[in-house]
């Protein structure tokens, strides 16, 4: 990572203010996942497209989430049954800049997808009466969630000086529930965010170059998947062994 962080350096910074014209709370989401030996191969590529987010001098930075579902897993099952109008509910703090937020995000059956989300003091184990009504008003009707499990990563965000786009970069994933925890640590998880599929993307292109094609995956799931071994998960298996060859 010290190598990451000395590139990173060199990149002309953005601020929390700054990307708020890049917010894109409302995208359509390509995902690609890689060894970080070819990450660090193509950001100094990057340095001529794209700002990175400086947080407080920090440009790797940290988030933690706390994801809810229904008792029998209704949100886990709708991805994993391929449904195309599916909901995520969570808390997610960003440790570096002291934000946290309780998010909502809805994909829809045409790949786009929405995130609502709400500034709060801190990530809530048990649902506030103003979380609760929060949820209800976005997703239109009364449901039962409970926290499933919490997850935490490293992030770098990068914004397209040229198109609206952002790129996020995800490593050293990890993941907990009250009775199991898990790790990926040996891979990156890149996600291009875009009001629609631009192959404009710098990114997109060093990526295409060396032969790494999009790979849909959900960090949620796959946490899901391995922290409750007795869900059904055939659905994820191809995902998992991509995940083992890196």
């Amino acid at each position: 990572m010290s190598v990451t962080k000395e590139i990173l350096s060199q990149f002309t910074p953005i601020s929390l203010k700054e990307m708020d014209g890049v917010s894109l709370l409302s995208r359509v989401d390509t995902k690609f996942v890689f060894d970080y030996d070819t990450f660090v191969d193509i950001l100094p590529d990057l340095m001529d497209d794209y700002f990175v987010l400086d947080v407080n001098d920090i440009r790797v930075n940290s988030y933690r989430s706390l994801y809810f579902d229904t008792d029998d897993f209704k949100f886990y099952y709708d991805h994993h049954n391929g449904k195309t109008n599916r909901k995520k509910v969570r808390f997610r703090e960003y440790l570096d800049s002291g934000l946290c937020f309780l998010e909502i995000k809805q994909k829809n059956n045409k790949g786009v997808t929405k995130k609502s989300r709400v500034k709060v003091d801190n990530i809530e184990e048990s649902l506030s009466t103003k979380s609760t009504d929060f949820i209800t008003k976005i997703l239109g009707s009364d449901i039962d969630l409970v926290p499933k499990h919490w997850n935490s990563y490293s992030r770098i965000t990068f914004v397209n000086k040229n198109i609206k786009e952002r790129l996020t970069i995800d490593t050293d994933f990890s993941f907990k529930s009250s009775d199991n925890k898990g790790q990926i640590s040996k891979m990156i998880i890149a996600e291009v965010k875009q009001e629609k599929v631009n192959y404009a993307s710098s990114f997109m292109r060093k990526i295409k170059e060396k032969g790494i094609r999009p790979f849909r995956i959900s960090k949620y799931c796959m946490a899901m998947a391995s922290l409750y071994p007795a869900l059904k998960q055939n659905n994820f298996k191809p995902k998992f062994l991509k995940i083992n060859q890196l």
